[in-house]
């Protein structure tokens, strides 16, 4: 029934307002009167007529300035600024003329006093009104999952008048934490402050709480996981409240609530992205993308297509990922127009044929073979790909006059000890080396796992957990750096806008993170009781990786979140003249020389193992 009434009130709000105030005005002149004089009647006439004239100006001027027009919310800080000046300007307006006229139209002070009563009448309606609408649904005892929500910000007093006025979504808010000691003990909507970030576990065992609401948009990595560690040992439900850029609102409704994911966990905040200075070298331009149809080739291509570039060619050899790309940006996927290049890079009179046909101005060379255990079983195929495709790209790319040439490498090549990192390591080295020869910018970006690539080790954890189990872990402290795709390709934009010749750009991946803590994270989330089985580092894998080689200075560039650092450049020559037809062992020999020993065809090179800082001895 109130909630009726309330909803019937609300309708005709600018009427109701209107007429509130009307009164509110009459009775403070009224009471003003008889609290400053004695013998009153001589001038109850006279304080009538002023109210009269006083409510007659407060409505034209709250018509005008939109007071009454439903502009502004009822008890907001606009409102009560409005209301403030339009009433107190009239007041004194009066108390101005009260005083001009002889004798005093009324007391000297009943004008402001009157005015003062009215305003007060005013606002505490208005406060009386706000705290009925926000408290027009409440929650019976028996309704909803218990609910901490950590934030007693905006985002978090939003997010429980949402829970609390829309029951039907199952959560019942029963406390709040913060860090902030202005907040502690304060109470929002009957909800109070009961602790900090670091009493979670006591004020979820306090409240007998079953799930815990990150409000706080802004959260990252730093603050999620120690938190979604606290719920997993609570035994508790964590859940977030998206970003405002996620969610394309800045209202924190219940409805948007959502489970912790993996991309929470171990992403970051946004980044900031120099727009300018990409656009300086890609809109406009030609640009090509080598394995458009993989993880990265095709962020890149979503990503390269919002800068406008004249002509954005997406080559690939597999024309099912072409179609996937294709449609990911274009909303369809006929294959039929001239951006869908199918080609493949191990083919370098095809390639050839491809560059001087569309004359590309800008390229990224992300086509590789990438899986680690495959390539040790196969590292011929890697030469194949990953050194000899990369040279086909570079020589191609140096013919027509290519501006700028980002090679994508891997965290694997800074010191490696697997096939994929050597074959990386050697890419790095002759894209150095094609920056020697040709006019354009030629440089790579080395950057660590992709959360959510094909093949990553989240794909594998999920379909384990699918399964039914185990979880195979290769080691209990083996790590890894993790990125976002999204976050991954906007820093080797980034990096192509802001790198040297020959370089070899290097992304700031954060910590590097446990795989184990990953395979739990998983397994809690399922709700499965999943079983972490260890198999044991394979061959070429490292139990933790690096993103510099030990030879490798940290050398911050002019973005905060990417670095530098320099390889020794390799001929192109000296890969080609290898014999394919050589031993498994051969060709693993000479990945191990071709990245740690100076280029052979240059004379003057200086004799440099890229692993240490001390030189070594060639025989």
């Amino acid at each position: 029934m109130s909630t009726t009434i309330h909803s019937a009130v609300r309708g005709r709000r600018p009427a109701v307002l209107m007429t509130f105030d009307a009164v509110a005005l009459v009775a403070g002149y009224v009471v003003a009167v008889f609290v400053r004089t004695a013998g009153p009647e001589g001038y109850l006439g006279h304080a009538a007529t002023t109210a009269v004239v006083a409510l007659l100006l407060q409505l034209v001027l709250g018509l005008v300035t939109y007071l009454y027009r439903g502009r502004v919310a009822v008890a907001s800080i606009e409102e009560t600024l409005l209301l403030g000046g339009v009433t107190g300007s009239i007041g004194i307006a009066f108390t101005v003329l009260n005083m001009l006229t002889d004798p005093f139209w009324l007391p000297r002070s009943v004008p402001l006093t009157g005015t003062a009563l009215a305003l007060l009448l005013m606002l505490v309606a208005r406060a009386v009104w706000r705290y009925r609408a926000d408290h027009v649904f409440v929650l019976t005892p028996s309704q909803g999952k218990r609910t901490v929500v950590v934030g007693a910000g905006y985002s978090g007093t939003r997010l429980v008048r949402s829970m609390l006025s829309r029951p039907e979504t199952g959560f019942r808010p029963v406390a709040f934490v913060d860090d902030d000691q202005w907040k502690r003990r304060r109470s929002h909507y009957g909800i109070s402050v009961l602790g900090t970030l670091e009493q979670l576990p006591e004020v979820v065992a306090r409240t007998d709480a079953d799930t815990v609401v990150v409000a706080i948009p802004s959260a990252d990595k730093d603050l999620l996981r120690p938190l979604a560690e606290q719920a997993r040992l609570a035994g508790v439900e964590l859940k977030v409240l998206p970003s405002f850029a996620e969610s394309f609102a800045s209202k924190a409704d219940v409805r948007d609530v959502r489970d912790v994911n993996l991309h929470d966990i171990l992403g970051r905040a946004a980044l900031e992205t120099d727009v300018a200075s990409i656009a300086g070298y890609v809109t406009g331009k030609r640009v090509l993308v080598t394995g458009a149809g993989g993880s990265i080739g095709s962020e890149l291509c979503r990503q390269l297509d919002h800068f406008g570039p004249a002509e954005l060619m997406m080559l690939d050899r597999d024309e099912s990922a072409l179609h996937a790309v294709q449609l990911s940006i274009r909303g369809q996927a006929l294959l039929d127009s001239d951006e869908v290049v199918l080609n493949d890079i191990r083919d370098i009179e095809a390639l050839r044929r491809i560059f001087q046909e569309r004359r590309p101005e800008v390229v990224f060379h992300a086509a590789a073979l990438k899986h680690l255990p495959m390539l040790e079983q196969y590292p011929y195929e890697a030469m194949k790909t990953n050194v000899l495709g990369t040279a086909n790209v570079l020589e191609v790319s140096c013919e027509v006059g290519v501006e700028t040439f980002v090679n994508i490498s891997t965290d694997k090549a800074a010191d490696p000890k697997s096939v994929l990192g050597y074959s990386k390591r050697i890419a790095e080295r002759l894209t150095a080396s094609m920056a020697e020869r040709a006019e354009g910018s030629y440089l790579s970006v080395r950057f660590g796992n992709v959360l959510g690539s094909r093949g990553s080790v989240l794909h594998t954890f999920t379909a384990q957990i699918a399964a039914g189990g185990p979880v195979t872990v290769v080691h209990p402290d083996v790590t890894r750096y993790f990125m976002t795709v999204e976050e991954a390709v906007q820093l080797v934009i980034q990096a192509g806008a802001i790198g040297e010749d020959g370089e070899v750009m290097i992304l700031d991946m954060g910590e590097p993170v446990k795989i184990l803590d990953v395979a739990h994270q998983l397994i809690a989330q399922s709700g499965k009781d999943i079983e972490v089985v260890f198999t044991g580092l394979r061959e070429g894998e490292k139990l933790h990786e690096q993103l510099f080689g030990g030879a490798e200075d940290d050398e911050r560039s002019r973005h905060p979140m990417v670095s530098r650092a320099n390889v020794a450049p390799l001929s192109v020559d000296v890969v080609r003249a290898h014999d394919l037809r050589g031993t498994h062992l051969g060709m693993l020999q000479a990945f191990e020389d071709w990245v740690h020993l100076p280029d052979p065809s240059r004379v003057d090179a200086p004799v440099v193992d890229a692993r240490i800082d001390e030189p070594v001895a060639v025989s």
